[in-house]
């Protein structure tokens, strides 16, 4: 389900004239209305048949997709204002920061409807279909064993957009989309500020309930409230509360306001932290670091380095032996990298190796993405790429990427392995230091990159190869 609105509160356009199942807008026909929300609708939709003009889904897209409608007829000039900044930011993020914990902008127009007047001329966004919220999971009940790997999910959406130099600034459980796997799709960019700097300026817009302390008594200038990825960081935190203790928020209140005024009472030390005591002692800790009470506090918590001590963190299951947590490392290394990137993935060996290629018993492997939605592609979209590490002993960051990438299917050349590099978790909580040394295409820059091994579901008999420095 797609976040139903441009977040900020639920006054705006009155929607008097709903999309009926089988209206057509654009190449899309509306199936159902999935929700709305203060300045926008969602509708889920399939491809149009016949002839659908420029705006056809193509033919080897997707079954369904969400359509955010954006009215802007009968508003006030500032309104529509408003309303066309937000889809400028949406469009603009969508098309500049793809990734597979970010849902997917597939396009944009304006909306052509002269005989429904509401919404002739609204803007519309395709966006990815999700199955639901984390905001319905709440209401449901979260399973225990998916609290940990959906935390996960979202650093890993916000490592990436931090890096990429893009601020949530509306972070939510309604935000947070989930696939039919409960993979994680951070979701409503209306408000994402591009930071210049340590910061940026958004307008004096948000959800109240999840607003850290400074944005309450932020000064407004001509530019908007200043905006850092502290802010998301907070968010996190209450995400997180929420995630653990059935929904509930660590600050108590009948209203969002007056639990935004215990927020300001903490923020300015006069009242403690008080959190729910069925969150564990591991969440209890991120969530308090990450609900520090001041910008400064929250600086050294970054969406990263949270996902760190997520990965890193050591369980005891049943059989006794110690292993680590189901967690994304993979994810957190390659979400900085521009171009999008693949976040789950495994290789396999499918024969021998191709004519040239050095090493005494040398193969090959196939690379396997785990996001379902990215195998089933047929095209080589850029959020489903996976970039291939440069040197195995270092740290899987942005910095240590070669420029080619590879795509589920791939067959690579294989003649060595590294067997204790850099430890890679995957989200099955498959880990492993084992990584495998693949031949590149001449004239696509490096001639080798590597290959984590934890994407491999069969282990192809390779020698070792001497070890790199790091």
């Amino acid at each position: 389900m797609i976040s139903p609105g441009v977040p900020g509160g639920s006054a705006g356009h009155d929607r008097t004239d709903e999309l009926p199942p089988g209206y057509r807008v654009g190449g899309w026909v509306v199936s159902e209305l999935i929700g709305s929300g203060g300045w926008s609708t969602v509708y889920a939709a399939r491809p149009a048949d016949g002839p659908a003009g420029r705006s056809a889904p193509d033919p080897a897209g997707p079954a369904e997709v969400a359509l955010k409608i954006m009215p802007t007829a009968g508003l006030a000039p500032r309104q529509a204002r408003r309303i066309m900044e937000s889809a400028r930011r949406e469009v603009e993020l969508g098309s500049r920061v793809g990734h597979p914990r970010l849902i997917g902008l597939l396009g944009s127009f304006v909306l052509a409807a002269p005989d429904r007047p509401a919404v002739d001329g609204a803007i519309v966004l395709v966006m990815e279909r999700a199955s639901g919220s984390l905001r319905e999971l709440l209401d449901a009940g979260v399973p225990e064993a998916d609290r940990g790997p959906l935390i996960a999910g979202i650093c890993e959406g916000l490592a990436h957009l931090h890096r990429s130099g893009w601020v949530h600034a509306d972070l939510k459980p309604e935000n947070v989309l989930l696939g039919a796997d409960r993979s994680v799709k951070l979701s409503d960019f209306g408000l994402a500020t591009e930071l210049t700097g340590t910061h940026g300026y958004a307008p004096p817009m948000g959800t109240l309930d999840y607003l850290p302390p400074e944005r309450w008594r932020a000064p407004l200038g001509e530019l908007g409230v200043r905006i850092r990825p502290t802010a998301d960081i907070w968010a996190l935190g209450i995400v997180v509360h929420e995630v653990f203790s059935s929904g509930g928020s660590p600050f108590s209140g009948a209203t969002p306001v007056a639990r935004g005024a215990a927020v300001q009472e903490y923020g300015e030390g006069r009242a403690p932290l008080r959190m729910d005591h069925a969150v564990p002692p591991f969440w209890r800790e991120l969530a308090a670091d990450c609900l520090a009470p001041t910008h400064e506090a929250r600086a050294p918590h970054t969406a990263e380095s949270l996902l760190a001590r997520i990965a890193g963190r050591q369980e005891t299951p049943a059989g006794g032996r110690r292993v680590r947590a189901r967690a994304a490392v993979l994810a957190t290394a390659m979400c900085g990298v521009a171009a999008a990137t693949l976040c789950a993935d495994a290789v396999r060996p499918v024969g021998s190796v191709p004519p040239g290629v050095v090493g005494s018993t040398a193969g090959t492997v196939r690379v396997f993405n785990a996001e379902r939605s990215c195998r089933e592609r047929v095209d080589r979209h850029p959020g489903c790429s996976l970039g291939l590490a440069i040197d195995p002993v270092r740290p899987y960051t942005a910095d240590n990427v070669v420029p080619t990438r590879v795509w589920h299917g791939d067959v690579l050349a294989a003649d060595c392995q590294v067997p204790d590099g850099q430890p890679i978790v995957d989200e099955e909580a498959r880990w492993s230091t084992r990584w495998f040394r693949v031949r590149l295409p001449s004239g696509s820059g490096p001639q080798v990159a590597w290959l984590p091994a934890v994407r491999t579901k069969e282990r192809p008999a390779l020698p070792e190869c001497p070890r790199p420095t790091a």
